[in-house]
């Protein structure tokens, strides 16, 4: 089966920060891939900026070995390669001076007609000002975009000033805020499989459904970047954002349509309807944790202090949470959400548990009976699993398993999985903000999240220990087990 590929309009992007780390690991790479598919025309410009100077051919040299390519490697068409290189210009403007902006302005002005794309690869201390040195310097035209990277804010204040500083400057509709795990091939999937087939969405509800679970779990540490990490911590860093964004697709009321704000109307609302966790339940509903020094699949690793190099700090590495949602739908059903750093193995996924059958026909040697379950998984390997009980195969009487009937979807589809900046930028390109979170939404969740960091910020408790290359602290088990539960880590 072949993907098909529909080119975009001619575009301009703007990458602020270009020589950073968001743009050699992603940007870069996502917008070669995008080339490489045939979907950029021929005319789209990638200009580079940062505050040092750096001509044409060093940067476009950076590029090139962000992409891991070089002459001579046999499975990367070179033709490809070097229209690819042959987009990318530089200009060295200084952020918080005008120094630099009128070349900017310059080079952007033979592309007034086009679609213009302002990434802000930055840290948010800087999206203020580089937003308003672009509505000084006349940057933006009907056609312009900006792309604002995560985290909107540390809390819902400093959101709202975010959101105010771009607003400023840009409409709402040209505002896209990326959440990179909506771009996710699965995540868009979950919205297929619920609003596609008439299987899932008529047992969608509290009456079918006993729980969710979303993980998101990292085997690796703070990857150098702990001091940034000790500021953010695991409810920042992950849930504020993603996983409440997944969370949002799971319980969401089906849209009116596919149009952006016909999705994001039902996740706001859903947002709106999530049961508060304050200083008066969140020792119930809450566990944090921090990592010590133990062992991953490459050996021996230090603990989060020493990663730090401090003695002390109450910033957490792992997160679980009992969230609950108060509307009929959902009521009675909790969303069990966990998220860490050096936890066992690295996935991220959906587990949609049903209720288990009201009564049994089979006898006692038929064995036991499980609840089937829904898994989506994001990562390592894209797919979804639905575990249904069938009868094992051959003579000797009705014997039950709980199997999967398991899809893939590089086995199934037998294409390349793009990238979610890919899919992302692109959407960007189109203007079509489906996937990309709108301001009320980024405040709602702020608007849950800060009581439970306030709760934390006056309890005098520390985040609990766990052993590098474990699934967290004890009392993550015993947050979900008192429920008569149990975290699903092989699904």
């Amino acid at each position: 089966m072949v993907a098909r590929v529909v080119t975009v309009e001619p575009f301009d992007i703007v990458v602020f920060g270009a020589t950073g780390d968001l743009a050699r690991r992603k940007l870069l790479p996502a917008l070669f891939e995008r080339d490489l598919a045939g979907q950029m025309p021929d005319d789209a410009r990638i200009i580079g900026t940062s505050r040092r100077p750096l001509p044409d051919e060093d940067f476009r040299a950076f590029a090139r070995d962000a992409l891991g390519v070089a002459d001579g490697v046999e499975d990367v068409d070179q033709a490809v390669l070097a229209r690819f290189l042959n987009r990318l210009t530089y200009v060295a403007v200084d952020a918080l001076s005008d120094e630099g902006w009128p070349d900017l302005a310059a080079t952007l002005k033979v592309g007034e007609d086009r679609v213009r794309v302002f990434y802000l690869a930055v840290g948010p201390d800087l999206f203020d000002p580089i937003c308003a040195r672009i509505g000084a310097f006349g940057l933006v035209t009907d056609l312009s975009r900006v792309v604002v990277e995560k985290p909107v804010g540390k809390d819902l204040a400093s959101a709202q000033k975010v959101n105010a500083a771009v607003g400023r400057v840009f409409r709402e509709e040209a505002v896209f805020r990326i959440d990179h795990y909506l771009g996710k091939e699965t995540v868009q999937n979950l919205m297929a499989l619920r609003f596609a087939n008439a299987l899932f969405e008529p047992v969608w509800n509290n009456a079918h459904i006993d729980h969710v679970q979303i993980t998101v779990a990292e085997s690796i540490g703070t990857a150098g970047r702990a001091g940034y990490y000790d500021t953010a911590g695991a409810l920042r860093d992950m849930v504020q954002n993603h996983i409440l964004q997944l969370l949002c697709l799971v319980a969401m009321e089906p849209p009116v349509s596919l149009d952006a704000d016909a999705v994001r109307d039902e996740k706001l609302k859903v947002l709106k309807a999530l049961e508060p966790i304050n200083e008066s339940n969140f020792a119930q509903m809450t566990v944090r944790g921090q990592y010590r020094a133990g062992a991953s699949a490459g050996g021996a690793v230090p603990g989060y202090l020493e990663e730090l190099g401090s003695g002390e700090s109450s910033t957490e590495t792992f997160v679980a949470i009992k969230a609950e949602i108060g509307n009929w739908r959902w009521s009675g059903v909790p969303f069990y959400l966990r998220t860490g750093k050096r936890l066992a193995s690295r996935v991220s996924e959906i587990v949609v548990a049903f209720r288990p059958i009201p009564h049994s026909v089979f006898d006692d040697h038929a064995g036991p009976i499980m609840p089937n379950r829904l898994v989506i998984r994001l990562q390592p390997d894209e797919g979804v699993k639905l575990w249904l009980m069938i009868k094992d195969p051959g003579p000797g009487g009705m014997r039950l398993q709980h199997v999967p009937l398991d899809m893939s979807f590089a086995s199934v589809f037998g294409v390349r999985n793009p990238d979610a900046y890919e899919r992302l930028i692109m959407d960007v390109v189109r203007g079509n903000q489906t996937l990309f979170m709108r301001r009320d939404e980024v405040e709602a969740a702020w608007r849950w999240v800060d009581p439970i960091l306030d709760a934390w910020r006056a309890s005098r408790d520390q985040p609990k220990p766990y052993t590098a290359g474990t699934w967290g602290p004890s009392a993550a088990i015993a947050l979900i087990e008192r429920d008569g539960r149990t975290w699903t880590d092989d699904a």
